[in-house]
């Protein structure tokens, strides 16, 4: 399903959440832009991810914060009040989302083929991109573009970052500076990697000429992990966890030599500026959430752990379950990576 573009003057699009799912959504609003520039674009995003993106350039935002429980709906069909679009790229398969989307009018509402519109999301749109087997997350953001004719479904990034925030990164990583940034902490504790072997990476890095970063967010959970990395490492690591914006985050990214992280939304902020990750995959398939330019440098035991949980073949992005997937990550293969890639880019 194709829908002649030239035909639409606005479009809305829901994506509320996370990091690193807008990440991949920018890319398939760039290239709706590089073919209709003149394109009316609203966004409807979550508080913190508006953070990341409100100075994107030809988009217009409306924050849903889903804090504010059963008033966020209220708030958004005021927000949107006496809007009509001609066109809603509903790209959220979540029950949240699929409420959202009814304070949204739109003559043509687009969603996920039937087998990936879930939680009621099928109930909602009139109109659904093309299925796909086994696609990363971003190849299926990009559907959503191609139902509106784009055919340069090429990912590309241009995500503004205010100069002070630039100038606060080159301050910070001065070029010519070899740097490795870990972003260790995932969403969820037992996504996240062993302090002990982060910090043997860190060491073999040092001795590398490298310099070791932490970075992350203000949570207990992130600041309590880099503190446990430092107790672990026999060197001083500089630790930036919650001391930087998600603007001042994505330029120290762009500054990094290397990132270092499990699924995490930093890993995919590194992808849209070009920096390489070395990605730590045990509960989602790499292949549909990995860091999108970078997965020949992920680290992944979750093929060997989901075979282990399932006997029989699995739906395409099957999380596996377990506290202590994440142990089986071995050091030795991380170190291989790291020493890898390093040696690529000194080439």
């Amino acid at each position: 399903m194709s829908l002649e573009l030239s035909k639409i003057n606005s479009l809305c699009l829901l994506r509320l959440s996370a990091i690193g799912d807008v990440c991949h959504a920018v890319a398939m609003v760039q290239a709706i832009q590089r073919k209709h520039p003149e394109l009316k674009i609203t966004w409807v995003i979550g508080k913190v991810e508006y953070q990341l993106l409100k100075h994107l350039e030809g988009v217009e935002f409306v924050i849903f914060d889903k804090s504010q429980g059963w008033r966020s709906y209220f708030n958004l069909r005021k927000a949107l009040a006496g809007q009509r679009f001609d066109v809603l790229l509903h790209m959220q398969v979540a029950l949240r989302a699929t409420l959202a989307s009814l304070a949204i009018s739109a003559k043509v509402r687009i969603g996920f083929d039937r087998f990936r519109a879930k939680e009621g999301q099928w109930l909602v749109t009139n109109h659904k991109i093309e299925p796909q087997e086994t696609p990363h997350v971003l190849e299926g953001f990009m559907g959503f573009a191609k139902a509106l004719g784009v055919t340069d479904l090429s990912p590309q990034w241009d995500i503004p970052v205010p100069s002070a925030d630039t100038e606060f990164a080159q301050q910070l990583i001065p070029e010519g500076n070899k740097i490795l940034v870990i972003c260790a902490a995932a969403s969820k504790a037992e996504r996240n990697w062993l302090p002990e072997r982060y910090a043997a990476v860190a060491q073999h890095a040092i001795s590398n000429g490298y310099r070791v970063m932490l970075c992350g967010g203000p949570t207990a959970l992130e600041k309590t992990l880099a503190e446990d990395i430092q107790t672990a490492c026999t060197q001083p690591l500089e630790n930036m966890v919650g001391k930087t914006s998600l603007t001042q985050l994505l330029a120290v990214l762009k500054q990094a030599t290397i990132v270092l992280a499990p699924d995490t939304g930093p890993a995919h902020m590194a992808v849209t500026q070009g920096t390489p990750v070395i990605g730590l995959y045990a509960h989602s398939n790499p292949g549909r959430t990995g860091p999108y330019l970078s997965l020949n440098y992920v680290v992944s035991v979750y093929e060997p752990v989901i075979n282990t949980q399932h006997t029989a073949p699995v739906a395409w992005g099957t999380r596996a379950k377990g506290s202590d997937l994440m142990t089986q990550i071995q050091l030795e293969q991380v170190i291989a990576k790291f020493d890898q890639l390093s040696q690529q880019l000194s080439n």
